[in-house]
């Protein structure tokens, strides 16, 4: 079973991507930390985050292994992250990548969740269920805040607020692999939702999707 669940930054995916994969039995990527990993080690290495080549090169070469690591959970690695997944050639890259994973994770005995912007419509279009988690910008900004900062309005809201609505455009616009639901996607919007209930009525679809 391959479930893949898409989504705008700080829509819960993750978080709901790592409970379906217990709750299941599934190994679990988090698709948007490739990226984040790749722009950390291009800048680690001197290389511009312009620079398509040296990105393609760091993403064949990627250990996964490291994706846990703490500083790719941070607003300039997710902005780095932004900034390369416009390349076509990275994301062919990745995407090869992501799916050799869930390969492997299915050829094991097991399947595999995998979250970010494309899984549905690019990476795995022929997932067993697919789910397409968002929330209102004001309302994602207001969960980032408060898990970085303790904090739910104030100058850090706001300036995480306009850095959602940026990435947001730039990731509905790109040309490549452009944020959007699949058309067989289940729409899941958690504006009003707390963690336990997105849960909830997430493992509710994919028992749907399952019996069907």
């Amino acid at each position: 079973m391959i479930i893949a669940v898409d989504g705008p930054a700080a829509s819960g995916k993750g978080t709901l991507a790592k409970r379906l994969a217990a709750h299941y039995g599934l190994f679990h990527l988090d698709t948007g930390r490739t990226y984040r990993a790749v722009a950390a080690a291009m800048c680690d290495a001197g290389h511009s985050l312009d620079d398509s080549a040296a990105a393609v090169e760091t993403a064949r070469t990627l250990d996964f292994s490291g994706l846990d690591a703490p500083r790719l959970a941070s607003s300039a690695a997710g902005e780095g992250a932004s900034r390369i997944a416009v390349m076509p050639a990275l994301r062919a890259a990745l995407v090869e990548r992501q799916r050799a994973f869930a390969r492997a994770a299915s050829a094991d005995g097991h399947g595999a969740v995998l979250d970010g912007r494309d899984i549905g419509t690019v990476v795995f279009p022929d997932a067993t269920v697919k789910l397409f988690i968002t929330a209102s910008p004001a309302e994602r900004a207001r969960r980032r805040a408060l898990e970085l900062f303790g904090e739910e309005a104030g100058p850090n809201f706001e300036a995480i607020l306009t850095d959602l609505r940026r990435r947001d455009e730039r990731d509905e616009g790109r040309a490549a692999s452009p944020l959007r639901p699949a058309s067989d996607a289940y729409i899941l919007d958690t504006t009003q939702m707390s963690a336990d209930a997105a849960f909830f009525e997430a493992t509710r679809l994919v028992d749907k999707a399952l019996r069907n």
